[in-house]
């Protein structure tokens, strides 16, 4: 187990430093610079600000810089968001995205595993359809129409919760929720196509045939061995949604990390472009470590079948 997990880690750093280059000169292909605006900058002005964060230097030597700067854990300064720094930036609105993106998880998650659990039992009958309608709204309706009818129905029209804003665990649940749909559509549909698939396998007929209760058979049985293509997607979904969702933070005034995610590409941000960049990156990342770790905790034929045993 030490070494599978020492490969993976290994492994990880690779794709970081490969993602970090590739973004960092791929960045530079952009047209313009980040003090190009429509008001117009005399010369010798934008000269002395392109001195100053090493933008006339070759390229290579401006990859240079970064690396030396990322190894000390520094992502630079903003270069439009005047005096303040990119750890200052993710520091401040990721805590916001990330409490909005753990809770549609854990709902996501929670709500997925019971209804294809539920649906894969009752195969062809009102829970199935029930998972399936959910399922089918979850991946086709955007959930920034569904942050706008919860904000609507249950906010405006029966005033349960705020309809926007931030500050109490009240403002938190209408997002939640919204951002939920996707991750509940997702892990409700591979559970219970997994479930079918373990259900028709040989050694459930056999622990059936040992005459093992139901709860013993699906509890230890069934959900360990279908959840396993549901925690392969986890890893993607969580950083997807901590990292946040810029269209759904906007609807409800939340002030996450997704705007400035956009924004910086907009507007040429070249340390906030690669600093969120990174930032998301190694997020995903490491949740795909942890999914791959998970998996061999889990059954260990995993991290023993490239040896062969």
């Amino acid at each position: 187990m030490l070494r599978y997990t020492l490969e993976r880690t290994i492994y990880m750093i690779i794709t970081l430093w490969v993602i970090v280059t590739l973004t960092f000169f791929l960045m530079h292909m952009i047209p313009g610079d980040p003090f190009t605006s429509e008001k117009r900058v005399p010369e010798q002005i934008r000269q002395n600000m392109l001195a100053k964060y090493h933008l006339d230097k070759p390229l290579i030597v401006q990859y240079g810089y970064y690396l030396k700067n990322l190894l000390h854990g520094d992502l630079g300064i903003s270069l439009k968001y005047l005096n303040r720094t990119v750890n200052e930036i993710i520091a401040n609105g990721f805590p916001a995205s990330f409490q909005i993106g753990m809770q549609s998880i854990i709902i996501g998650v929670f709500l997925g595993l019971i209804l294809g659990i539920v649906a894969a039992l009752n195969r062809n009958g009102f829970w199935d359809y029930v998972s399936m309608i959910l399922a089918i709204i979850g991946r086709s309706v955007p959930n920034f129409i569904i942050a706008t009818l919860l904000q609507y129905w249950i906010a405006s029209k029966l005033r349960w919760l705020p309809v926007s804003g931030w500050g109490t665990f009240a403002h938190t649940i209408l997002p939640s929720i919204a951002l939920s749909f996707a991750s509940l559509s997702i892990i409700s549909r591979l559970m219970r196509a997994s479930m079918l698939d373990v259900i028709g396998q040989d050694y459930i007929k056999t622990a059936k045939s040992k005459g093992l209760s139901s709860f013993e058979i699906i509890w230890r049985h069934m959900i360990r061995n279908a959840i396993l293509p549901v925690i392969t997607v986890l890893g993607p979904l969580i950083a997807g949604i901590v990292t946040g969702t810029f269209v759904v933070e906007r609807i409800f005034g939340i002030p996450g990390l997704g705007k400035y995610f956009v924004q910086s590409i907009y507007n040429n941000d070249y340390t906030m472009i690669l600093g969120t960049t990174i930032f998301y990156s190694a997020i995903l990342v490491f949740l795909v470590f942890l999914v791959d770790i998970t998996y061999g905790l889990i059954d260990p034929r995993i991290r023993l079948a490239k040896g062969g045993k």
